[in-house]
C-alpha cells in the first residue's frame, strides 16, 4: 500500500457510522453480512447506510456481493493487512519492544481458538 492508497483508507475510516461498519463487518469475517443486517446492528437508516457503503468500497475497504435478493458486504482483508503494514512498517528501527505490543495484541485477536484457551 501507498500514502495515496492509505489517505484514501484513513479518511474513508475518519468517520464514526463508517468505521463501525467496519468493525461489524471484520467480526462478521468472510461470509459479511446483508446490508439491512448491517443497518439495523449499526443503528443506521438504509439511505443513509448506503452512502457509507459507497465510500468505504470506494477506499478498497469492503466489497459487496449478491445472494438471491440480498447485497452481502464484506471486509477485504487483505486491504486492511495492508493498511496495517503501511502503519507499522519499519516501526521498530532495530528495536523490536517498540512494535511488539502491536504485534502481541494481532497475535492475541488472531490465535486460533485452542491457542487462546490452552
Amino acid at each position: 500500500m501507498d500514502e495515496p492508497q492509505a489517505l484514501v483508507a484513513f479518511a474513508a475510516l475518519s468517520q464514526e457510522t463508517r468505521l463501525r461498519v467496519v468493525r461489524n463487518l471484520v467480526t462478521a469475517g468472510p461470509d459479511g453480512l446483508a446490508a439491512g443486517v448491517l443497518g439495523s446492528e449499526i443503528g443506521v437508516s438504509t439511505s443513509n447506510l448506503s452512502f457509507h457503503l459507497k465510500e468505504l468500497e470506494h477506499a478498497g475497504l469492503i466489497q459487496s456481493r449478491r445472494e438471491g435478493r440480498s447485497i452481502i458486504y464484506s471486509a477485504v482483508y487483505p486491504t486492511m493487512s495492508a493498511l496495517i503494514a503501511f502503519l507499522m512498517k519499519d516501526c521498530c528501527q532495530g528495536r523490536p519492544e517498540v512494535c511488539a505490543p502491536a504485534v502481541a495484541a494481532l497475535g492475541d485477536c488472531c490465535a486460533p481458538e485452542e491457542v487462546l484457551h490452552a
